[in-house]
C-alpha cells in the first residue's frame, strides 16, 4: 500500500509544479486518505513540489498513522493546519497551494496568520486524480457493491404489508454490516407508496401496504469505498400505471447504461436517458442528474447531469439512476454502479435483477 500512495503523491506533485507552487496543503479528508492511507477526522498532508511529504494528525491517530503511512514523516499536533503552513515557510516555501473548496475563511485566516506564505487555490486537482480508480480501488468498490446486493437479496423475503419504512431501512443496514460492511455508505432511503415521489425521502413509521411501490436506495461502505444502488419493488400485484412507469424508468436506465463508454460526454450520457423519459411526457417528473462518481465519497466526480461537461475514461465508476416521481402517487428509481471499461461499454458491479419484483 505505501507504494500505491507514493505513486499517487508523485502524480499530485506534478500538479503542484505545474501550478508554480512550492507545496500544497491537502486538508480534505478523502484526499488525505487517498494520498496517505490514513483515515482520520483530523489530518492534513503538506506535499512539496519535490521531496517527501509531511503528514500531521493528533495523538488519537498517531498509531494508525504510523501503521498506515509508514513512509511519511509524521507530525503529532492538535491544531495541524497552522503548524503545517508554518513548517512550509520554514522549509522555504513562499507559495502554498490549498484546497479552497474545503477550507473555510475562518480556518484560512488562522492558518496564514503567522505563516508568512502566499496562498493560492489548488482547485479540485486531487479529486480529478481520484476519478480514475486503480485495480485495488475497483476491487474494494466491487466488494462494497457485492455486499449491498447480497443484503438486498437476504432482506427481500421479509418485505411484506405492515413492515414500516424505518424497519426495512434498519434491516438493510444491519444485514450489510453483518455481511462485512464497515457501515452503511449513507442514510438508507426507503420510500413507500406516495412517499416514493420524494427522491430523498427519510424513512418513517409508515407501514408498507399492498399495492405500494417501494423504493430502496442504499449501499455498503467497505474499507472507505461507497456502494450506491436503488431498487423499486411492488408489494402485491402492481397497477397498470405502476408497471408502465417502471418499464419507462428501466428503459431509460438501459439507454443510459448503453451510453456509458470511454470518451462519452457526461452531459450526453444524461441526455440519452433523459430523452426517453421526456418522450413519454414525464420531463417534469425527472429533475435530478442521471448519476455521479463513487469511491472514497458517495458523490464524487464525475457528475452525470444536464449541462455537465467532461468525458468519461477507462476505470471510472459512475452510477446510472433515472427516476420518475409522481406527486401523490409514488415513484420509481433504478440505480446501479458501473465501471467504464477500455474495450467499450461498462461493467455493472451491482448484481440484483432490474426486473420488477412483485413481493
Amino acid at each position: 500500500m505505501p507504494q500505491i500512495h507514493a505513486a499517487r503523491r508523485a502524480r499530485a506533485q506534478e500538479m503542484v509544479r505545474a501550478l508554480g507552487a512550492g507545496a500544497v496543503l491537502v486538508t480534505a479528508r478523502p484526499n488525505v486518505r487517498y494520498l496517505t492511507g490514513l483515515a482520520s477526522s483530523n489530518a492534513a498532508l503538506l506535499l512539496p513540489a519535490d521531496g517527501e511529504g509531511l503528514l500531521a494528525t493528533d495523538s488519537r491517530y498517531a498509531l494508525a498513522a504510523r501503521r498506515d503511512a509508514p513512509d511519511l514523516e509524521l507530525l503529532i499536533e492538535r491544531f495541524i493546519e497552522g503548524k503545517l503552513a508554518a513548517e512550509a515557510a520554514r522549509r522555504g516555501v513562499t507559495v502554498l497551494a490549498f484546497e479552497a473548496q474545503e477550507m473555510t475563511v475562518e480556518r484560512h485566516a488562522a492558518m496564514t496568520r503567522d505563516a508568512g506564505v502566499t496562498t493560492v487555490p489548488f482547485g479540485r486537482k486531487i479529486e480529478e486524480l481520484r476519478m480514475v480508480k486503480d485495480a485495488e480501488e475497483l476491487e474494494l468498490l466491487a466488494t462494497a457493491c457485492r455486499l449491498s446486493s447480497q443484503a438486498l437479496a437476504d432482506v427481500l423475503p421479509r418485505i411484506r404489508p405492515g413492515l414500516s419504512e424505518r424497519t426495512l431501512a434498519s434491516l438493510l443496514d444491519y444485514r450489510m454490516t453483518e455481511l462485512g460492511a464497515d457501515a452503511p455508505a449513507f442514510d438508507t432511503i426507503v420510500a413507500s407508496g406516495p412517499n416514493g415521489a420524494i427522491p430523498h425521502h427519510a424513512p418513517t413509521d409508515r407501514p408498507l401496504r399492498r399495492g405500494d411501490l417501494v423504493t430502496m436506495d442504499f449501499g455498503a461502505l467497505y474499507q472507505g469505498y461507497h456502494a450506491d444502488m436503488t431498487r423499486t419493488v411492488a408489494v402485491g400485484e402492481p397497477a397498470g400505471w405502476q408497471r408502465d412507469v417502471y418499464e419507462l424508468v428501466a428503459e431509460a436506465q438501459r439507454t443510459g447504461i448503453e451510453a456509458v463508454e470511454p470518451g462519452a460526454e457526461a452531459g450526453a450520457v444524461d441526455a440519452a436517458a433523459r430523452e426517453v423519459i421526456e418522450a413519454a411526457g414525464h420531463a417534469e417528473h425527472f429533475q435530478h442528474g442521471l448519476g455521479h462518481g463513487v469511491g472514497l465519497e458517495i458523490h464524487e466526480a464525475p457528475m452525470l447531469g444536464y449541462g455537465r461537461t467532461g468525458k468519461l475514461a477507462d476505470r471510472v465508476p459512475v452510477t446510472v439512476e433515472p427516476g420518475v416521481y409522481l406527486p401523490g402517487k409514488g415513484g420509481v428509481r433504478i440505480e446501479d454502479v458501473l465501471v467504464v471499461t477500455a474495450g467499450g461499454g461498462a461493467r455493472i458491479l451491482t448484481s440484483t435483477t432490474r426486473e420488477l419484483l412483485v413481493l
